[in-house]
């Protein structure tokens, strides 16, 4: 056999020549690792944004229910606690106060204020106290910055401050306020132009541009209620 056939036995017995494998950092991760943590990582943060949406949702649901509750609930005989809507039907309030509702009075037509204040914060006085549709009571809100009209058919007629919180809706006496009570630290107190006023405020007579305060809670030298009120120009 010649040298050259010998040759090409030898190189068809050698095994074939292998690609050498690439290199690898034995510390990285492996490609199908990195995909699963990364999915992991999805899920996860999937979880967590539903979790907040839903925690979302039931807070503003809860609070939803809660106005609706409370909205809805039947109102207490002494009002209840502030803050204190008017009456759904004002009729009631307006014959317990021993008043009659119609057309605008012209016989007089003055104004007073009044601040209500509990536990230092003010308490609003709704509009609308005593009014029926187009018709009203002599004794009755428009608005809801406290100011009290008095628009009576007869001239030389007295109205009391009891008599607007008949129609409010909101027991008022010399010790109670809706269904805050005094005692236990607390007091009801009264004021007509920063002076205080003894006895049971509801017999305060509505006076044209007096400012009537009433004060409930515990007594605090730094808290003074306002000694008078700024009417609009034609009030």
């Amino acid at each position: 056999m010649s040298p050259e056939a010998i040759h090409q036995q030898q190189r068809l017995a050698d095994p074939p020549e292998t690609a050498p494998e690439p290199r690898t950092d034995p510390t990285a991760p492996a490609v199908e690792d990195t995909a699963d943590a990364a999915a992991t990582h999805r899920r996860r943060g999937a979880r967590v944004l539903v979790a907040a949406l839903a925690a979302v949702a039931l807070a503003a649901g809860g609070v939803a229910v809660f106005q609706y509750v409370r909205a809805h609930a039947p109102r207490p005989a002494d009002g209840g606690t502030p803050p204190w809507p008017i009456p759904a039907d004002p009729l009631p309030g307006i014959r317990a106060a021993g008043l009659t509702h119609g057309p605008m009075g012209h016989a007089e037509h003055y104004h007073a204020h009044l601040s209500v204040f509990v536990d230092g914060d003010e308490v609003e006085v709704p509009a609308d106290i005593g009014i029926v549709g187009e018709e009203m009571s002599p004794l009755h809100t428009h608005d809801d910055r406290g100011v009290i009209h008095v628009e009576p058919h007869t001239k030389g007629e007295v109205f009391t401050l009891g008599q607007l919180f008949k129609q409010w809706g909101v027991t008022l006496s010399a010790t109670q306020i809706g269904s805050l009570r005094a005692g236990a630290g607390r007091t009801l107190a009264a004021e007509v132009n920063g002076v205080p006023v003894t006895g049971d405020p509801a017999a305060i007579v509505v006076k044209a541009h007096e400012q009537i305060a009433l004060v409930y809670g515990k007594p605090d030298p730094s808290f003074k209620a306002p000694p008078s009120f700024t009417f609009k120009p034609d009030e």
